[in-house]
């Protein structure tokens, strides 16, 4: 048995672009200092409540459940208006499809998107079907916490040294690790190479050709 977990935002799915937008119309509608890209990207991958608030620099509730809600009105008119902004990265469908094919092997998603825009997006690529378990914050406290992975585990019955985290944010390689489990970070996301390594990634990688052997090394896998 073998168990990936993959976050979506900046290691599958290139939204950067989209989510920095967004987040930036949000404050501007409130009336506040809208963040720039960089300081929007440093909250990709939190649940929502916990981005906008920290971007906010505020714990008012109230505040934080208006600029969600502003945040969801502006994704949820750019999935009509922005059509083909949330590609996969190159390389990724390969990966899903080479990993599919392993014996044994199970794939699952934990993201800091809601429920409904993860089916939305996996059937928007037609790969819905390659994940037995879909972690979000629906159910689930925010990344770092490892209420995701310890979930993801229980659902298909992995143990933690039978389970890899693939992200790109430090949040990510943190849930990961908190939860027993070994971390891959991908180099093209949000956070940069060190940080990742800091937050205790197991490995990193460029590209995702390189993702099959990187699983095997950080699972002590023969190649057989």
């Amino acid at each position: 048995m073998i168990l990936v977990v993959f976050d979506m935002d900046g290691t599958l799915i290139d939204t950067q672009a989209l989510i920095t937008e967004h987040m930036a119309a949000t404050f501007a509608g409130a009336g506040l200092a809208a963040p720039v890209p960089a300081e929007s990207r440093r909250v990709i991958g939190l649940s929502l409540p916990v981005a906008l608030g920290r971007l906010a620099k505020s714990d008012d509730a109230g505040l934080i459940a208006r600029l969600v809600e502003s945040y969801k009105s502006h994704y949820r008119a750019s999935v009509v208006t922005d059509e083909g902004r949330e590609g996969l990265f190159p390389g990724a469908l390969s990966a899903l499809e080479r990993l599919r094919l392993w014996p044994d092997m199970q794939l699952g998603i934990a993201t800091g998107k809601g429920l409904n825009g993860v089916h939305r997006i996996l059937g928007l690529h037609g790969i819905e079907d390659y994940f037995v378990t879909l972690q979000t914050p629906d159910h689930n406290p925010s990344k770092p916490h490892p209420g995701m992975m310890y979930r993801a585990m229980s659902e298909t019955g992995a143990k933690p040294e039978q389970t890899v985290m693939v992200g790109d944010t430090t949040f990510d390689i943190e849930m990961g690790k908190a939860a027993g489990a070994k971390a891959i970070a991908v180099s093209w996301g949000y956070h940069e190479t060190a940080e990742l390594l800091e937050a205790g990634a197991d490995a990193v990688i460029d590209r995702y050709e390189d993702l099959d052997a990187a699983i095997r090394t950080v699972l002590e896998l023969s190649d057989a």
